[in-house]
């Protein structure tokens, strides 16, 4: 190896650490999230549904949805997955 990689691969170990220590990520999924967030959950949901309805026929197409999905997608209750 060069001597510009050996730095690199040594900035990058340098940044994963936290005073010395490894920096541990939180990987729980969504679901266990507390319950305070659940209301933003549902704004979230309810907000995404919302703007299917701003989309056009070709941005539908690039997400893989047809207007006939989206609109039965608006019309579901925010509380429901």
């Amino acid at each position: 190896m060069n001597g510009l990689s050996d730095t690199r691969l040594t900035l990058r170990q340098r940044e994963l650490l936290i005073d010395g220590q490894p920096r541990l990520v939180d990987a729980r999924p969504q679901a266990s999230a507390p319950e305070a967030s659940r209301w933003q959950r549902w704004w979230r949901r309810l907000s995404t549904r919302r703007a299917l309805l701003e989309l056009d026929a070709a941005q539908l197409k690039d997400v893989g949805i047809t207007r006939e999905q989206a609109l039965a997608e608006v019309l579901r209750p925010f509380w429901k997955l």
